[in-house]
C-alpha cells in the first residue's frame, strides 16, 4: 500500500533566517536522530508494539521512530508541526522503507505524516484496518526539559491528542536524564552561556527531575511508570558532532544572540575533551521516559 501523507500548513516559527533549514533537517536525519534509537527500542519493547498498535507520534522528526514501529506492523501517524523540512525527509524515508515494512503496510497498516495538529483517527483512509479507530499508543520522543517553553509546546500537542486516544492508552514522554549522567550537558552549557541574556527566549537549561511528570499531570494523564535508557552520542569527527548538535535547535538562541561562527568555535572547543585518539567523539548520556495513561 502506498503511504497516505497528509499535510496541514501552520505558521512555521523556525530559527533565524540565516540558518539553512533544509541542511539542518538533513543533519538531524543523517547524524542526530539515530542517537535516540535505544530509547525507541526500549519503549516499543516494553509496550509490545505490534500489528495491533495504532501509534500517534508527536514531533515525529524525520520519521525514524515511525519507521521502527511500522517495521513491527504498527499503523503509524506522525505529527511534525515545527519543521516541514524534517517532515519532507520522513516522507522520503517511509516511501523507501525496507521490503518487510512495506509488506507490513500491505497487511492493513498505514503511514500518515501531518504538518499540523494531530488528526482524528476518522481521517484515516477508508479500507484500512485502523480507519476510524482511536489511537492506542501516543509517543512524544523529542526530549523536553532543555529549552525554555518546550513543555508548554508539548502540552498543546497533548491537549489535541489525548481526546483521539482510547481510555487507558499509554502516552510516552521523553526527556534528558540528570545532567551528571549526561556528558553532553557540559557541551550544551555553551548554548546557555552564549544566549545570555536571552535565557527566556528558547535557550538551553538543565533538565529538571519532574519535567515529564508536570507535563503529564497538566494534560490530565495518570502516571504509570518510567524508565531510563543509555543513549550515547557518537560521531565520526568534530565536524559531524557540531552539525548534529546544531540540528537539535538547542543552539538557536545562541546563534541569534551571537553568530554561527562564534557558536561553531565554542562548541568545537567544548567537544574536544570528548574526542578520542582516532578522531571520533563519544559522549555517554542517559535519557528518561515516562509512561502515563489516558483517563
Amino acid at each position: 500500500m502506498t503511504p497516505t501523507l497528509v499535510r496541514r500548513h501552520l505558521q512555521h516559527a523556525g530559527p533565524a533566517s540565516h540558518v539553512d533549514l533544509r541542511a539542518r533537517a538533513r543533519d538531524w536525519s543523517e547524524i542526530q536522530e539515530r542517537m535516540l534509537v535505544p530509547l525507541y527500542e526500549a519503549v516499543y519493547e516494553r509496550l509490545e508494539v505490534d500489528p495491533g498498535t495504532r501509534l500517534l507520534g508527536l514531533g515525529c522528526g524525520s520519521g525514524l521512530a515511525l519507521l521502527m514501529a511500522a517495521s513491527r506492523g504498527a499503523a503509524v501517524t506522525g505529527v511534525e508541526p515545527s519543521s516541514p523540512e524534517r517532515l519532507d525527509l520522513a516522507r522520503e524515508r517511509l516511501a523507501s522503507a525496507p521490503t518487510e515494512t512495506r509488506d507490513a503496510r500491505a497487511r492493513g497498516t498505514r503511514v500518515r505524516l501531518v504538518h499540523g495538529p494531530p488528526p482524528a483517527p476518522a481521517d484515516a483512509p477508508e479500507g484500512t484496518d485502523a480507519a476510524g479507530t482511536p489511537y492506542n499508543l501516543v509517543t512524544a520522543f523529542e526530549p523536553i526539559g532543555c529549552l525554555a517553553g518546550d513543555a508548554e509546546g508539548l502540552g498543546e500537542l497533548l491537549t489535541a491528542a489525548v481526546p483521539l486516544a482510547e481510555r487507558g492508552t499509554p502516552v510516552v514522554l521523553a526527556g534528558w536524564g540528570p545532567p551528571e549522567r549526561c556528558a553532553t550537558a557540559s557541551v550544551l552549557r555553551v548554548a546557555a552561556k552564549l544566549a545570555d541574556p536571552m535565557r527566556a527566549a528558547g535557550s538551553w537549561r538543565p533538565a529538571l527531575r519532574d519535567d515529564l511528570e508536570e507535563v503529564a499531570q497538566r494534560a490530565g494523564l495518570a502516571l504509570d511508570g518510567s524508565g531510563r535508557v543509555a543513549c550515547p552520542f557518537g560521531y565520526a569527527n568534530l565536524d559531524s558532532a557540531v552539525r548534529g548538535l546544531l540540528s537539535t535547535g538547542l543552539f538557536d538562541a545562541a546563534i541569534t544572540a551571537t553568530d554561527r561562527e562564534q557558536v561553531d568555535k565554542e562548541l568545537t572547543e567544548a567537544l574536544h575533551p570528548h574526542q578520542r585518539p582516532d578522531g571520533t567523539v563519544w559522549m555517554p548520556n542517559v535519557f528518561r521516559y515516562l509512561i502515563a495513561r489516558v483517563r
